[in-house]
C-alpha cells in the first residue's frame, strides 16, 4: 500500500512520545509545570472529559476534509502543546494548553481508524490494524524506557526534556503521515452528497449501533488490565505490587512480539471478522472466570504469581484476536462518505468504558473481589453472542476480510448438449 510504511513508522514514533508521559502523567505534568498534584489531576480530569465531547466534531471534520488532513492537524496540535508545557507555569496557562492537547488526544483514535480505512482494503485492514497495535505497544514501552533513562541522567528536570521530546516525536510522526496517499472508492469521491449525511445516518443504522454496544461490553475488559488488575492483586490476593508490573510487562511484550503473527493466523484461517472478534471476547471471558477461581482458592504466593501470569497470557491472546478483527469490522461497516462520524460513534464505546471503569470496578471490588470479574465475564459473553447475532445484519464486506466467492448455478445438462 502506498504510504503504508510511512504511516506505520509515524505510529511507532508517536507511540514513543505517548509512552514518555502516559505512565507518569501526574508526576510528569507536576514537574513540568510546577503545579500541585491536586491541581494537575483536576485539570487533566476536566480537560479529558471535555475532549470526549469533541470527538463527534472530529468525526465530522474527517468526513469533510479527509482523515489524513485531520490527522496532520492533530499531530501539529499535540506537538505545539508539548512544546509549550514547560512554559505553562500558571494554572490558567496549563489549563489552556492541556485543554487544546486533550481535544487532540481524545479525537486521535477516531482519526487514526479512519485513516486506516482510507489506505487499506479487505484483509489488508486487519493486517494494518494488528501492525499498528504492535507498534503502539512497542513504542510506548520504548518511550517509558527513555523517560527512565532521562530521569536517571537529569533527575526530575528530565521531564522538561521529555516534554520537548514528545513535541519532536509528534512533529516527526506528522511529517511521515503527510506522505500517505489515501485510496478512495469511486462512488464516494464526490463531496456533493456529503453535506446531506450526518449523525442521523449513524443513529438510523441499528446494526452498527449494536456493534458499538457490543464493543462497549468488550472495552470494559480492555480497561481491566490498567484499573482492576492492580487493585485486585493488592487488596484481594494480597500479592506484591511487583506482580502488577510483571503483568503489564507480559501483556506489552506479547502485544509487540506476536500481535502481527496472531492476527495473520486468524486472517489466513478465513474466519469471519464477527466470529474472530467473538472468539477474542470468549478468551476474555475465560481469563475473567480464571480470576474468579484464583480469587476463591487464594493459593500460596508462588502459585498465585504463576497462575496470574498464565491468566494474563490468555487475556492478551484474547486482545490480539479481538482487536484487529473488531477494528477492521468497525471501519469496514462504516460507509466511506460518513466514516468519520461512524467511527466517532464507535470510539465513544471505548471512551465511555474507560471513564466508567474506575468507579464501577472499585464499587464492585468493595463488595467482593470476585464480583467485578463475574460482571466482566458476563459482559464478554454478551459481546460474543451479540457479534454472532449481528453477523447477518452487517454488510458482507465488513464481515468477510476476503469477499466470499459467488455461488454459480450449475449448467443444465440439456444446455451443455445443445452447446456441443
Amino acid at each position: 500500500m502506498e504510504g503504508e510504511r510511512s504511516l506505520l513508522t509515524g505510529v511507532g514514533i508517536s507511540a514513543v512520545g505517548i509512552g514518555m508521559y502516559i505512565p507518569f502523567s501526574l508526576v510528569f505534568f507536576h514537574h513540568v509545570t510546577g503545579l500541585s498534584f491536586t491541581l494537575v489531576g483536576l485539570v487533566l480530569t476536566v480537560t479529558g472529559l471535555t475532549g470526549l465531547a469533541f470527538m463527534p466534531l472530529a468525526g465530522s471534520a474527517v468526513d469533510r476534509f479527509g482523515a489524513r488532513e485531520v490527522n496532520l492537524a492533530l499531530h501539529a496540535v499535540r506537538a505545539l502543546g508539548f512544546a509549550l508545557y514547560p512554559f505553562a507555569e500558571s494554572l490558567p496557562a496549563f489549563a489552556a494548553v492541556a485543554l487544546v492537547t486533550a481535544l487532540a488526544d481524545r479525537s486521535f483514535p477516531v482519526v487514526q481508524q479512519s485513516l486506516i480505512g482510507e489506505v487499506a482494503r479487505g484483509g489488508a485492514r486487519d493486517r494494518l490494524q494488528a501492525s499498528v497495535r504492535a507498534l503502539q505497544n512497542a513504542g510506548m514501552g520504548a518511550g517509558a524506557l527513555l523517560v527512565s533513562g532521562a530521569l536517571a541522567l537529569w533527575g526530575t528536570g528530565g521531564f522538561q526534556y521529555t516534554a520537548w521530546g514528545n513535541a519532536l516525536a509528534f512533529a516527526l510522526a506528522g511529517a511521515l503521515v503527510s506522505r500517505v496517499r489515501p485510496v478512495r472508492d469511486a462512488e464516494a469521491t464526490g463531496s456533493a452528497d456529503r453535506p446531506a449525511l450526518g449523525y442521523r445516518t449513524v443513529l438510523r443504522d441499528r446494526p452498527f449501533l449494536g456493534l458499538t454496544a457490543a464493543n462497549f461490553l468488550t472495552a470494559l475488559g480492555y480497561a481491566a488490565l490498567s484499573v482492576l488488575f492492580p487493585l485486585y492483586i493488592s487488596t484481594w490476593l494480597r500479592g506484591p505490587d511487583s506482580l502488577t508490573g510483571a503483568a503489564f510487562t507480559v501483556n506489552t511484550a506479547l502485544c509487540a512480539g506476536i500481535g502481527v503473527l496472531v492476527a495473520g493466523r486468524v486472517r489466513r484461517s478465513g474466519a469471519r471478522r464477527t466470529r474472530s472478534a467473538a472468539l477474542g471476547a470468549l478468551l476474555f471471558a475465560a481469563a475473567f472466570v480464571a480470576q474468579i477461581v484464583l480469587g476463591t482458592l487464594r493459593p500460596g504466593q508462588t502459585v498465585t504469581m504463576v497462575a496470574l501470569l498464565a491468566i494474563v497470557v490468555v487475556y492478551t491472546v484474547g486482545e490480539l484476536v479481538h482487536s484487529p478483527s473488531g477494528g477492521a469490522l468497525s471501519v469496514s461497516a462504516a460507509p466511506e462518505a460518513v466514516r468519520g462520524r461512524y467511527l466517532a460513534t464507535y470510539q465513544l464505546s471505548y471512551a465511555l468504558a474507560t471513564a466508567l471503569a474506575p468507579s464501577l470496578f472499585t464499587v464492585l471490588l468493595a463488595v467482593d473481589g470476585r464480583l467485578p470479574w463475574a460482571v466482566l465475564a458476563v459482559a464478554a459473553l454478551g459481546a460474543a453472542a451479540a457479534l454472532v447475532l449481528l453477523e447477518r445484519h452487517l454488510p458482507a464486506e465488513a464481515v468477510h476480510a476476503t469477499p466470499p466467492a459467488p455461488v454459480t448455478a450449475p449448467v443444465p445438462a440439456v444446455a451443455v448438449a445443445v452447446a456441443v
